[in-house]
């Protein structure tokens, strides 16, 4: 499995600014959430089957797990199977995050006619990097030419006129418009015979979830009144914006920046040594909870060296006010 860090940056690696502690009356760790809310506030990182729309298949954990709505990360056509991730209940706040955040795909490209793998190899390394696409003629979205980013293409096997490949790619990118191209560049034609999205912001395929096992799950809780298996199965919203840029800010400036306010440099702790001005990001608590999704106002150096100044503009709010204490005051 290819690491979803060959199209996202390090988020990781953290800055201290301020060193704190936080106080355990207010809030909580986001796995320790009572069970009602911690699937209200969580994700499901769903095996989608052939058949069914996304909207069909999100409808469905909707309604299995009694939220009251739901979101996925980015539709799949029926045919097309693999990753999922739903977002539950108040975690559909963040959806945004997931549906902008690159993608991975295992594709099956058929070729119209015999060509030698030196030809294929030399093409699809063409599509790399930015590339001009024209949604197809069936797609969501409106048929205009615009630009997105192909991170890798790795041909995994050619056999005949089938063509395997791994392709890290841009939100937004059209597969089947993808091998298409490809097919016009040999000269030959060539189609997507088969699909199937491998990875999608944080996640990877080594935490699917299956409809059925989710319900076994479900079952286990409401009729025996056990937990552990839904835990196991629902993610905390926050795994879904781990691949984000992060600001970890005190216990004192949580409750205003759920009220909209924007985040001033006296309220961080740490911060991700990648962030870039006007990057959106990912504001967290002490406790690892999600607090909104704001816009850089500086880089990471500035957040370093500055003392003062607006460090970022909310433009999300996920967590719900007087969680935290309110520790300021209106003009």
């Amino acid at each position: 499995m290819v690491s979803s860090k060959r199209f996202s940056k390090d988020v990781d690696i953290m800055v201290e600014k301020f060193h704190t502690t936080t106080n355990a009356a207010y809030g909580c760790l986001p796995r320790d959430r009572p069970i009602l809310e911690y699937i209200n506030m969580g994700v499901v990182n769903l095996d989608k089957a052939t058949g069914p729309t996304s909207h069909e298949v999100t409808a469905w954990v909707r309604d299995m797990l009694g939220v009251k709505k739901a979101g996925h990360s980015g539709s799949l056509d029926p045919h097309v199977t693999g990753l999922l991730p739903v977002m539950l209940g108040k975690a559909t706040k963040a959806i945004s995050a997931l549906r902008l955040s690159g993608k991975e795909y295992i594709c099956v490209m058929h070729l119209h006619d015999d060509i030698p793998e030196r030809k294929i190899r030399k093409a699809c390394k063409e599509f790399t990097g930015p590339i001009y696409q024209t949604p197809p003629i069936i797609s969501a979205v409106k048929r205009q030419l615009r630009i997105r980013n192909i991170y890798y293409l790795d041909v995994l096997e050619i056999e005949g006129r089938e063509v395997l490949m791994r392709v890290g790619c841009e939100a937004g990118t059209y597969l089947r418009k993808l091998c298409h191209d490809i097919g016009l560049v040999l000269g030959c034609g060539g189609h997507m015979k088969q699909l199937r999205r491998t990875g999608t912001g944080p996640f990877r395929e080594d935490t699917l979830v299956s409809l059925y096992d989710l319900k076994d799950a479900c079952v286990y809780w409401q009729e025996d009144g056990d937990e552990s298996e839904l835990r196991k199965l629902v993610r905390p919203m926050e795994d879904g914006l781990s691949h984000l840029p992060k600001i970890i800010v005190r216990d004192t400036a949580v409750d205003a920046v759920c009220r909209g306010a924007s985040l001033a440099v006296p309220g961080i702790v740490s911060f991700s040594k990648c962030i870039k001005k006007d990057d959106i990001i990912a504001v967290f608590t002490l406790k690892g909870e999600a607090v909104a999704l704001c816009k850089s106002s500086m880089d990471a150096n500035e957040l370093e060296n500055e003392s003062h100044g607006i460090a970022c503009v909310t433009e999300r709010v996920i967590m719900d006010a007087a969680i935290y204490p309110r520790c300021w005051k209106a003009k």
